[in-house]
This record gives structure tokens, C-alpha cells and sequence, in this order.
């Protein structure tokens, strides 16, 4: 498959069987494309970076170096997942890159929105154009890109980040799921033997968690937000919500409130929950969450979460509200 335009005869990618064509077509596509020459990758733990990781590993093995930063702004287990999957698992040659202070220390009093994805993605450049002059004999970049990302965005997949290197390192671009949609890449992943909760991962912004760090990011908001983040996800998924609901997390605002513990006054930051559905991202409803199984989230936020000693829930539907905060 070639071009950027996706023929209309093209079947859509809903069973195993369409996948694994896919995979067996794109693996003798890609090797010849690349030959013995090497590639690198951006491997964000998304679903699409993760599928195109999967699908070269399948097809060149060892000639994919893929680049993990770690920012400091994934969600909890994030980081540690990468690894596991695809260095251990699919003995990935992988590139674990621990830039967590080095984001941190740039995005400390700056408080604007804009300001501090400009930040994020401008480092991300700079951490991953780093990386690549430290390998030789690269002449191939992969990227995620989707087929919505080439209708919307002339095929740049500006969320990776990988846009803007420098013009020494313009290198030949391999995206071997450009013609497909979100679901068909799903499809393709499963097939390819990833995990569910990488596959099936929400969407997530690619500031990351620095969006849901309401205003200038501070270390113990930013863990506040780690932290009731993954105890939303793990009750949502006990309670039969993973798969019902398209999105949910939790967001910490700049500012704190009196509350008590232990017969104590505390003052310390609220946590806010945000659960919604939508088709198309453009309009969203809030999920109906039984109150009850609020009631416990709360009780384990505010027990296990330090710093924090109050839950809201963001009852906005988009418009008027958008689905992030920030």
C-alpha cells in the first residue's frame, strides 16, 4: 500500500484474519523498503507508536531502535510497561531515556497552557534529536501516523514530536499504518500479540499529564494526579466501566481548600473527575457514574493520595465544557 490516499476498494481491518494479511503484507513491504539499513522510532507507549514498534520488530528485528523518553508526565505503570513489553518481551533494541528532571526543571512557574505544551514538545525535540546523533547508520524515521492524521494534518503526527528535528536529520520516513483508522490499528495490535491495556488504551493527550496539572506543574500535584488517576482506572475497571466508558482521568487545580483528618485542620488540593463519551470528540456527555461507586473512589482518593483532601465530579458536557481541562 503506497500514497496517502486510501483507495476506496481497501477492506476494512475488523477480523484477525484482514489483520494478519495486513502484517504479512506490510512485513514484506517494510523489508523491503528498509533492507539491512536501520530504523528509529519515537516509542511513546501509545497505541500507535506501540503497533508500528511491533510490526518493524516483526519484519527487522534488531535494525528498529526505538526511543522511550520519560518524561514525568505519563500515567502511573507507563514508563515500566515499554520496557516490559517490548525489551523484554519482544527483545525490542530499546532506548530508555530518564528525562523526568530535566522537563520538570523547565516547566517549573509556568503556568500558561500553551506555554507549557510548546515546552514539552520542543523538549521532547531536543531529548530525541540527542538521542539520535548518539547512533550511527540510521537512514529511516518510523512514525505513528494514522489515516485521520494525514485528512487532518498533512500526515504530520505532530503529538510525537518528531516533526521538527533538524534538517541534518530529515531521514526517510517509514509509516506503515498511515491508511489505517484507530480501530483497524487496534485490530492490528491485538493480532500482533500486545497487550489489551496498551491496545485498547485511552486516548491521551501528548503533553501527558501536564495538562491535568492545572497551571504551573509542581511535583506533588503532578503526583496527586499519578496516583488518582490510576486508583480511577483500577475501580472503573473492577466495576465494569473500562470498556463502557471512552474516557476518563483526573485532574489537579492550583489551589487548595480546608479540610480535616484524624481530627486535624488540612489544607491541601481537591481532585476533580472527569468521565465521558463521545463518537467523535466534538460533542461529549458526562458517564452517569452510580453514586455509590463514587462514594469509593472518594474514600480511597483521599485516604491514599497524599496531599489531597477532597473529590469533585466534573458534571460538563462538551459544549459548553471541553473533554481536557486544559
Amino acid at each position: 500500500m503506497t500514497g496517502n490516499v486510501r483507495p476506496e476498494t481497501m477492506e476494512r481491518i475488523t477480523t484477525p484474519a484482514l489483520a494478519q494479511a495486513f502484517i504479512d503484507e506490510q512485513v514484506r513491504e517494510l523489508q523491503a523498503q528498509i533492507g539491512d539499513k536501520k530504523v528509529l522510532l519515537a516509542l511513546s507507549g501509545g497505541v500507535d507508536s506501540s503497533v508500528v514498534a511491533a510490526l518493524l520488530i516483526k519484519a527487522i528485528g534488531k535494525q528498529l531502535v526505538c526511543v522511550h523518553v520519560n518524561h514525568g508526565l505519563l500515567r502511573k505503570g507507563e514508563p515500566e510497561q515499554v520496557i516490559e513489553v517490548f525489551r523484554n518481551q519482544m527483545n525490542a533494541n530499546l532506548v530508555y531515556v530518564d528525562a523526568v528532571d530535566r522537563f520538570l526543571d523547565k516547566l517549573a512557574d509556568v503556568a500558561d497552557p500553551e506555554k507549557k505544551r510548546k515546552i514539552i514538545g520542543a523538549e521532547f525535540i531536543r531529548v530525541f534529536e540527542e538521542e539520535a546523533r548518539k547512533l550511527d547508520g540510521i537512514e529511516f524515521l518510523a512514525q505513528g501516523t494514522i489515516y485521520p492524521d494525514i485528512l487532518e494534518s498533512d500526515g504530520v503526527k505532530a503529538h510525537h514530536n518528531v516533526g521538527g528535528l533538524p534538517e541534518d536529520l530529515q531521514f526517510e520516513l517509514v509509516e506503515p499504518v498511515k491508511l489505517l483508522f484507530k480501530d483497524e490499528v487496534r485490530v492490528v495490535g491485538k493480532a500482533l500479540g500486545l497487550p489489551d491495556n496498551m491496545v485498547f488504551r485511552q486516548p491521551f493527550p501528548g503533553p501527558g499529564l501536564g495538562v491535568r496539572c492545572l497551571g504551573a506543574i509542581t511535583r506533588d500535584r503532578l503526583e496527586a494526579v499519578r496516583e488518582s488517576d490510576a486508583i480511577l482506572r483500577e475501580e472503573f475497571a473492577k466495576n465494569g466501566l473500562e470498556g463502557k466508558v471512552w474516557q476518563y482521568f483526573t485532574v489537579v487545580p492550583d489551589f487548595k481548600s480546608v479540610g480535616v483528618k484524624d481530627g486535624k485542620r488540612t489544607f491541601a488540593y481537591p481532585v476533580i473527575l472527569r468521565a465521558v463519551n463521545t463518537t467523535d470528540a466534538m460533542t461529549a456527555t458526562v458517564e452517569d457514574v452510580p453514586f455509590a461507586l463514587l462514594q469509593h473512589i472518594t474514600r480511597r482518593i483521599t485516604a491514599e493520595v497524599e496531599n489531597v483532601n477532597r473529590v469533585l465530579y466534573d458534571l460538563t458536557p462538551k459544549p459548553c465544557a471541553t473533554i481536557e481541562w486544559e
